[in-house]
């Protein structure tokens, strides 16, 4: 065979190498602001005059990280309001009026469990998550001048936050400035924070509206899948992310410049619009979200003593003559990354780029037309599963044209065996007179052998982009298909080893080295498929290469036997349909592909080899 064809198995094998790898082993400069900058002036929304806005200066961001959010305490009595939605569960502490405990309705930890997924918890429980809205004191304003992460709250309006029903919080600092929280939610996962803070004092005040989200300590269930878990933030520039895993984020951070206004460690930059900045996990998210046409510092931080995690959103410096006040409106999504839900948010509301929080990968260009055909079959079926296999028929569909003149060149290649057979007999031990006579068999036939490379290639992008798909979106979490498929992203739970549940014990647990060598129903059907194709094709002529391709169908199936069981059903979807394919192209071509009887052959070559 020649070089190619030899690079091509090479290839083959080394790329399902990495595939199996995956499953067993995964388990900017602080800006300078000028002093000397000329204060931009912005019409006062609570109708009070105009209040000076500038940039983030020293005077006014001396308490960000530090005292905002590092300190703030565990009240355990703390008085709250409930957050209750058709989509939401939770509630408000009235201490910081830190959003800090809400859980998702329509999604459970587990397929065997009532549990529904928490997604922010309070300081105190295990691995606190938040979001705290307040202010930075500056000019003459200390900590205690502004409401901080500890500040108690009183409700002016509202104990139930519900659809169409937004509370009201309220703290005077007894100085003569008066804040107040408007908090609102929609039908899915934005909230809408209305800060606004009036000045019945007699002197000017200086401050900077601070919000954050903040994560305590590094998550302990991040996946072993290539899905970003970490810091997310569009700038209106670019999509940055920063991972949680390996430590990268805390490595990244601690190799930076501390900065005491911002916390230990810190990553600044200064956004014109169109920005937002938060956490993001698998299938859940939670981002600062200014008015796109808001300009603000976007900040994740690191602290290492505390072990906290930190994305702010920090506002212009305000100040606020005595008379005045001001409003400045934002809003928080917490929430699952469905697909359609954060694309409205981007399309209706303004959201710029909102639908890349989804990790779409490297094949994004393939990734997301896959998905949202997928999402458009499903929702004509109502079923993810029949989707993949109409999708795979779709896919089969637009890529035949470039796929015939291969599956030609196998038929001819098929009918060349005889002769290839005879060339091998007389070349003997000469390698070199074998691959000269093999060549120009090829030529005088019309037969390009490395055509049959084109399936092959056409198929990897379209292959990861739908694991991306699979593993990465809400729509195929927990999505069933049909009998003991009861969820698509993950792997077959049926077993060889109890005999598919005849036996009376469970199949191994999923990640463990007996799941690995463990097959499930699925698993076994992609073996057979790729075992049947291999019939279809001409066997190499070399010995190894032709042992190679013999195991090949087996390796593939204990290597992806613990893959997402919806990549599964495609792979085998996509075997069968090539395998009729094929079948129908060379019966056309005059040849007559005798499938049961070469395998039965094959079988019987096999015993007398072992009785011999």
């Amino acid at each position: 065979m020649d070089d190619q064809n030899k690079n091509l198995i090479l290839a083959v094998v080394l790329s399902g190498a990495v595939l199996l790898g995956w499953q067993i082993f995964f388990p900017a400069p602080q800006p300078v602001v000028d002093p000397n900058a000329p204060v931009v002036t912005s019409v006062d929304q609570a109708g009070a005059g105009s209040v000076a806005l500038t940039p983030p200066s020293a005077d006014a961001s001396t308490e960000v990280a530090g005292a905002n959010s590092a300190t703030a305490q565990q009240v355990p009595d703390a008085p709250r309001i409930t957050i209750e939605t058709p989509r939401l569960e939770g509630s408000i502490s009235l201490v910081g009026g830190r959003i800090d405990d809400l859980s998702l309705r329509d999604y459970k930890v587990a397929l065997d469990s009532d549990e529904i997924v928490t997604l922010l918890r309070p300081v105190g429980s295990e691995s606190p998550y938040y979001a705290l809205y307040g202010w930075a004191p500056g000019g003459a304003l200390d900590s205690s001048d502004v409401p901080g992460a500890n500040t108690t709250w009183s409700v002016e309006s509202g104990d139930v936050l519900s659809l169409d029903a937004p509370v009201t919080l309220a703290w005077d600092n007894g100085k003569g400035l008066v804040f107040h929280r408007n908090i609102a939610i929609d039908e899915n996962y934005m909230f809408t924070v209305t800060q606004s803070v009036q000045n019945n004092g007699a002197t000017p005040a200086r401050m900077a509206a601070n919000n954050e989200v903040v994560k305590i300590g590094k998550p302990e269930d991040l996946t072993r899948l290539l899905v970003h878990e970490g810091a997310i933030r569009q700038s209106g520039k670019e999509l940055k992310e920063i991972s949680f895993k390996s430590s990268m984020l805390k490595t990244k951070f601690t190799e930076l410049d501390a900065d005491p206004r911002w916390g230990q460690h810190a990553e600044i930059v200064d956004v014109e619009k169109d920005g937002w900045v938060g956490f993001t996990d698998h299938y859940w998210m939670t981002v600062l979200i200014p008015n796109s046409s808001d300009a603000f510092t976007s900040v994740v931080s690191y602290q290492e003593s505390a072990d906290v995690y930190r994305t702010v959103a920090r506002y212009p410096t305000i100040e606020l003559a005595p008379g005045q006040s001001v409003e400045i409106t934002s809003r928080l999504f917490s929430g699952a990354k469905e697909w359609e839900t954060i694309r409205n948010y981007e399309t209706e509301d303004g959201v710029y780029k909102f639908s890349d929080s989804t990790d779409w990968g490297l094949f994004f260009f393939f990734t997301k037309p896959i998905f949202r055909i997928l999402h458009a079959l499903n929702g004509l079926i109502g079923n993810m599963g029949w989707s993949i296999v109409l999708l795979t028929l779709i896919l089969k569909g637009i890529m035949f044209p470039l796929a015939y003149k291969s599956y030609v060149s196998m038929a001819r290649m098929k009918e060349l065996q005889p002769e290839m057979e005879k060339l091998k007999a007389s070349a003997g031990e000469d390698k070199e007179k074998l691959q000269r006579g093999m060549m120009e068999l090829y030529k005088t036939n019309k037969v390009n052998p490395a055509s049959g490379c084109l399936p092959l290639i056409l198929q990897i992008p379209v292959f990861f982009s739908l694991y991306k798909v699979i593993i990465v979106t809400t729509e195929l979490r927990q999505a069933p298909w049909i009998g003991w498929i009861k969820d698509l992203s993950a792997p077959d739970p049926s077993s060889i080893l109890n005999l598919f549940g005849l036996l009376p014990f469970a199949a191994p647990e999923a990640g463990t080295t007996f799941a690995i060598i463990s097959l499930g129903i699925l698993p076994i059907i992609l073996g057979i498929s790729m075992w049947l194709q291999q019939k279809l094709n001409p066997a190499p002529t070399d010995a190894s290469q032709a042992m190679i391709m013999a195991w090949m169908p087996w390796v593939f199936m204990f290597m992806l036997g613990n893959f997402a069981s919806g990549l599964v059903l495609y792979w085998i979807c996509n075997n069968t349909i090539t395998f009729i394919q094929q079948y129908l192209i060379m019966r056309s071509h005059g040849h007559k592909p005798d499938v049961l009887g070469n395998v039965l052959r094959s079988l019987r070559l096999k015993k007398k080899e072992g009785a011999s």
